[in-house]
């Protein structure tokens, strides 16, 4: 009878996890952090500046600026979810974190990389109607479509990753608590497991391929149709700035799905065990988005940039 008490409370959800940092790397912690916070207060700064000159300038309250604005909230979100935890395990060593915290951090990584993917989904679409169908911009493109549009990103994201946590809280932990990560990846946690993982396994796959796929493959097939219609402007400086109106989208791109498809490739199909290059890749997924996005529309985009000049540029004193 004891020995089956204690076989039942070994296999209990853990009241608290460990989160090991960079494999390997433990000593230079420290070293590591600085390029982390500064990464941090990009992505903290210059979203909140993006938000704030979209909100307050009339100017910029179009499709794709709202879009815009939805990209900048969601790094935002991604950024306060992941970096603090991160920075307080190279500052401090305080890697543990309780099972709720984990799991509520695990659903807002996942849900809100989610919802940056839908967004890019939008902001193609945006450039395809805004290019293919320029004098019905205005008229598809409503702030109620947008809105509609916007509320869809956020049903999609929530719905696609609401489960991650609760199949995680349903398996048994009976040996190690140590999360191989700086932060609380929906898989990472899964491996960590005693029981049969297979329904995690195949359902965390199916979202990947679903949201990176899927995403890609149409985001694709809009700058497809897109370069096709450029291709029949009357003009070479036509067909160049149509084009570059989608350079911003198109670097934003690569930044998310290029280390997000190397980081999802790693951690299905890379050793059992996490090495630093793992775990650091990982860690750029959820970096350099929220760090550069805001920087490359900044300097892409003609309206974003003249109203950042504005707002920097000293008020002149009426003398009068």
């Amino acid at each position: 009878m004891i020995t089956i008490i204690l076989s039942n409370n070994s296999h209990h959800f853990p009241h608290t996890f460990f989160l090991a940092g960079i494999p390997g790397l433990t000593a230079a912690h420290i070293w590591i952090s600085l390029p982390f916070c500064f990464m941090f207060f990009l992505a903290v700064t210059g979203n909140g500046v993006l938000l704030f000159l979209i909100r307050t300038e009339h100017s910029l309250h179009q499709p794709m600026f709202f879009f815009l604005a939805m990209l900048s909230f969601v790094d935002l979100v991604l950024s306060l979810s992941a970096l603090p935890k991160m920075l307080a395990i190279f500052w401090f060593g305080a890697t543990a974190i309780s099972s709720h915290s984990c799991l509520s951090q695990m659903f807002f990584i996942h849900a809100f990389s989610a919802m940056e993917s839908g967004v890019l989904v939008a902001m193609a679409v945006d450039r395809f109607v805004a290019i293919c169908n320029p004098l019905h911009y205005a008229t598809i493109l409503t702030p109620v479509v947008v809105a509609k549009i916007g509320g869809l990103v956020v049903l999609r994201g929530v719905g696609l990753t609401i489960s991650f946590p609760g199949l995680a809280r349903r398996l048994s932990y009976c040996g190690s608590h140590t999360i191989a990560y700086t932060y609380c990846e929906h898989m990472a946690v899964v491996k960590l497991a005693c029981g049969a993982t297979t329904v995690d396994n195949l359902y965390a796959f199916a979202v990947a391929i679903f949201l990176g796929v899927g995403d890609v493959a149409f985001i694709a097939y809009s700058y497809g149709q897109i370069v096709r219609t450029m291709i029949h402007f009357p003009s070479p400086e036509a067909r160049a700035k149509a084009g570059s109106t989608c350079t911003a989208h198109v670097c934003v791109i690569l930044f998310f799905y290029g280390p997000g498809f190397l980081s999802v490739v790693m951690q299905r199909f890379g050793p059992p065990t996490a090495s630093a290059a793992k775990v650091m890749l990982a860690n750029l997924y959820l970096l350099f988005p929220p760090a550069l996005d805001p920087i490359v529309y900044g300097v892409k985009t003609k309206q974003i940039r003249e109203q950042l000049l504005k707002m920097l540029r000293p008020k002149q004193i009426d003398p009068t």
